[in-house]
């Protein structure tokens, strides 16, 4: 077994725990009303952008999602969150300390004994999330579901579903579909990102995604017989219906998206052995982009 089959598998008790910590850390996250910005590289991008949009839509402040190297610095911001596995990723830590003494800046990771500590004025260790996989699968979601409880919106429906999603089998055609689109509304458009980033990194599968109403505008087009469009929570209306008449797969659950993402990791895996690739080293990845400063 692969560590990223092991460290997907690991997934439910990781959010537990999680969510049982968000209590611990109230006065380094952001507090209600408060303007915030969420930073990231990859992965932790993407689930910086389902944070941002979960936390305005569910009415607690104004809050806006960059990848670190597109920061606006002539932007004000009450508080900054940057999410970093590693603690060394180079954008971050350079965005960090660029912020330094001019806003208050909040650092999640699985390892304190690296830059990071340093870099940000608080930290918040999830080093039981850590992983030795390069691609990312529990670090990401254990993340979210403690930045999610820390917003009163965290369930424990979403890790008995999160079971579920490990525990029933995929659906039939997923193996053998030849390209992937995910689509998402409001928060979930973060995670439809980051599904089709996983997809890539781990399977080499090609991959797309979209807010699902922009789907219509263009993208559609790409779907036919062999394809899968795979949906993150509720749906358009009208939009299952028109993507089956392609001949595409439409994938849908009623499962919390957090844990539908968990069947896309899974895919991601199967994929990759069935192509015999070894889903733990994506080829051109390492596990943190550090930039030679010369």
């Amino acid at each position: 077994m692969s560590f990223v089959e092991t460290e997907t598998a690991s997934q439910p008790s990781c959010w537990r725990r999680a969510a049982a910590l968000a209590g611990d850390h109230e006065e380094a996250l952001p507090a209600a009303g408060e303007r915030v910005a969420v930073v990231g590289c990859g992965t932790s991008f993407y689930m910086a952008q389902a944070y941002a949009s979960l936390r305005e839509g569910s009415g607690q402040g104004e809050t806006d999602a960059f990848a670190a190297s597109e920061f606006p610095f002539g932007r004000g911001y009450d508080r900054v969150v940057a999410l970093t596995r590693s603690g060394t990723t180079t954008e971050v830590l350079d965005l960090l300390t660029r912020l330094k003494g001019t806003t208050r800046t909040i650092a999640l990771t699985a390892d304190p004994k690296t830059p990071v500590r340093a870099a940000a004025d608080d930290l918040v260790v999830l080093d039981f999330a850590d992983e030795r996989s390069v691609v990312q699968t529990r670090f990401a979601t254990t993340v979210f579901t403690l930045l999610r409880a820390h917003l009163g919106l965290h369930t424990e429906e979403a890790v008995r579903d999160a079971g579920t999603a490990l525990a029933e089998p995929l659906p039939e055609g997923l193996l053998e579909a030849t390209q992937f689109t995910f689509v998402g509304r409001g928060w979930t458009v973060g995670l439809a990102n980051e599904a089709a980033l996983k997809m890539k990194e781990a399977s080499l599968s090609w991959t797309e995604s979209y807010p699902a109403m922009e789907y219509r505008h263009g993208p559609i087009s790409i779907a036919t017989t062999g394809t899968a469009t795979w949906m993150f929570g509720a749906a358009p209306e009208g939009l299952a219906d028109q993507v089956r008449a392609t001949g595409a797969l439409w994938v849908e659950s009623g499962l919390d998206p957090l844990a539908d993402l968990v069947r896309v990791q899974r895919l991601a895996v199967a994929r990759a052995v069935a192509a015999g690739i070894d889903p733990d080293r994506p080829r051109h990845l390492t596990r943190s982009v550090v930039l030679d400063e010369g």
